[in-house]
């Protein structure tokens, strides 16, 4: 999308969700499903989650888009219901929002985790998100009963847009908030240096409408564009960049040792997961609901970025990362021999 192009809101968080996957690095994922579904075949067993084999003679299906963190969400909820009995195909690593969100609408596919502000203003197209991540979650799963999909008790895990800071230039000025940023950015103007994607830097929902939000003007000189996966470095390791466009569940946050500033008026909008589910699948099983909810309260957007890390920073396989966590956490456990 050209810099001078002009687009509802909604239509721009379309392109937005559609490119989440800048998240991570491209990345082969042949252990995690093609579009026609593989089984799954891990010999898992109930931990803290379905015992009793609850889903015992289901065949189920999972889905999820083609960004490390989304696959690791699938790849999690298709072993919980493996462990709880079923037969589980796996569909993750679909190409982009729709196919997966279409997959789930039409029936392809039973299950996955969604992002509530993608639902909110992608799928059920707002333009306007609402402040309140429990708010946006009700209004969400309840406008989308009629689209036959049924959303599930979210987690607190907000893969969103933010600012970062190095913890070594942080040292100095102690940014805590992005009104510290504009408090900063009037007492000294050449100080607040930023690096961010090209389309981040010309949208009203991006760096302008942050800026109007936040009573700042960053002269252009201090603006510096770039592609996405550069920022962390340049952030992290240069003194170009004081400032850095990041998403908050993103693995490399930690691993370069950054500060994720705090968004104190709520100019992003949330995108917390919550799982999502065919309503006419939930209406067949609904202890679904018992084996995941305890999974999304667990997950949190410090758990995504340790398990993003893993996959996107030390090249680890997205369904080994998910299992390996669950059994961790005590959710399942491998059949013993």
């Amino acid at each position: 999308m050209g810099a001078g192009t002009r687009r509802s809101a909604a239509a721009r968080w379309k392109v937005r969700a559609g490119l989440v996957g800048v998240v991570a690095l491209a990345l082969p994922l042949a252990g995690c499903g093609l579009k026609s579904g593989s089984p799954m075949v891990d010999d898992v067993v109930p931990g803290s989650v379905g015992r009793g084999k609850p889903l015992d003679g289901a065949s189920l299906t999972v889905t999820s888009k083609n960004f490390s963190e989304n696959i690791v969400l699938g790849q999690m909820i298709g072993l919980i219901f493996k462990a709880a009995g079923a037969e589980v195909l796996d569909r993750t690593n679909l190409p982009g929002s729709i196919s997966a969100r279409e997959a789930i609408v039409k029936g392809g596919a039973d299950a996955m985790y969604e992002y509530t502000g993608t639902g909110w203003i992608t799928y059920l197209g707002h333009a306007k998100p609402i402040a309140d991540p429990l708010k946006q979650w009700q209004a969400v799963r309840d406008e989308d009963r009629k689209n036959g999909v049924t959303w599930l008790p979210q987690s607190t895990l907000n893969n969103t847009y933010a600012l970062a800071i190095s913890r070594k230039n942080n040292a100095k000025y102690h940014l805590k908030t992005l009104s510290d940023v504009a408090a900063l950015s009037k007492k000294n103007p050449s100080a607040v240096t930023i690096c961010v994607e090209n389309e981040f830097a010309s949208r009203d929902d991006g760096l302008p409408g942050m800026e109007k939000a936040y009573g700042m003007s960053l002269p252009a000189a201090n603006i510096k564009k770039m592609d996405a996966g550069i920022i962390y470095t340049q952030v992290s390791k240069s003194n170009s960049c004081l400032l850095g466009e990041v998403y908050t569940t993103d693995g490399r946050i930690k691993a370069m040792d950054l500060e994720v500033l705090v968004d104190d008026k709520h100019f992003f909008p949330n995108y917390n997961a919550a799982p999502v589910i065919h309503t006419k699948t939930f209406d067949k099983y609904p202890q679904i609901a018992g084996l995941l909810d305890p999974l999304s309260m667990k997950l949190t957007t410090e758990v995504a970025q340790e398990l993003n890390a893993k996959v996107d920073v030390e090249g680890q396989d997205p369904h080994a990362v998910a299992k390996d966590w669950l059994i961790r956490e005590g959710f399942i456990e491998n059949k013993k021999g």
